[in-house]
């Protein structure tokens, strides 16, 4: 079950890993899914990063983000070809041993039977996970994914991605979930910056940002998003900055 602390912020970095995504072979669909799926059960995903299949840069980043963050949620990596090294770097992080685990195999051995299909040493690649893991399940194509400490490691393929977060949140600790207000504005971004700017150090603990858009490819608008986990500070900001909109003929 997951535990929820209201008091606690819990935070998370995802780390992408593959040339793939860096030569934009392939376009990454998973960093929005898991930010919107953190951010409903109450995880703030605070940093995003991208590294090629090169073991000491997934190391380093790994280890690093490991130790600034509550998570670290991977993707990509963990399939049966000669460049899918995550699980190896993800041991080499922790100091730990790697070899075929005997769960995972229970698990991938009969599947492959029942499909005719041999499980092959490329195949087996994919039951190797480090000593002290925890399988993370994958109900798709049934090769699990698995959790090392605070480090959550998932396939890239969606599909498959998507299966194994669904799994794994049970384990996670929460915080205070982040809630969010917006104004739309049919002004442009330039018009209100001075205005917003002021009002933002009036609430430094809400965070504020605009984003502009083109509305039936004439009309341009800003939206003014005011984000809080405080529920009581993010009402007064988001008071307060229409009325100062109302009051300058803005809103």
């Amino acid at each position: 079950m997951t535990t929820q602390n209201h008091a606690e912020t819990v935070t998370a970095a995802v780390l992408v890993i593959g040339d793939e995504i860096l030569s934009g072979r392939t376009k990454d669909k998973n960093i929005g899914y898991i930010a919107d799926h953190l951010t409903a059960i109450g995880i703030q995903l605070a940093e995003v990063r991208i590294v090629p299949d090169i073991e000491d840069e997934i190391v380093t980043a790994v280890n690093l983000l490991r130790a600034r963050y509550t998570y670290v949620f991977t993707t990509g990596g963990i399939g049966p070809t000669h460049d899918d090294i995550t699980a190896d770097c993800i041991a080499k992080a922790f100091g730990a041993t790697i070899d075929v685990d005997p769960r995972a195999l229970a698990l991938m051995q009969p599947y492959y039977e029942k499909r005719g299909l041999e499980l092959t040493p490329a195949r087996l690649r994919m039951a190797r996970l480090p000593e002290g893991s925890e399988l993370v399940a994958n109900s798709v194509s049934i090769a699990p994914g698995f959790m090392m400490g605070n480090v959550v490691v998932m396939a890239g393929v969606p599909n498959i991605m998507q299966v194994m977060l669904d799994a794994v949140t049970p384990r996670l600790k929460t915080g205070r979930k982040m809630l969010s207000e917006t104004i739309e504005l049919f002004r442009p971004e330039g018009e209100i910056a001075d205005m917003f700017g002021a009002h933002q150090k009036d609430f430094p603990d809400v965070s504020m940002g605009s984003y502009p858009f083109v509305k039936d490819q004439k009309t341009f608008g800003t939206n003014l998003v005011l984000r809080s986990t405080d529920p009581d500070k993010l009402a007064a900001a988001t008071t307060g900055l229409r009325a100062k909109l109302q009051a300058t003929g803005k809103l």
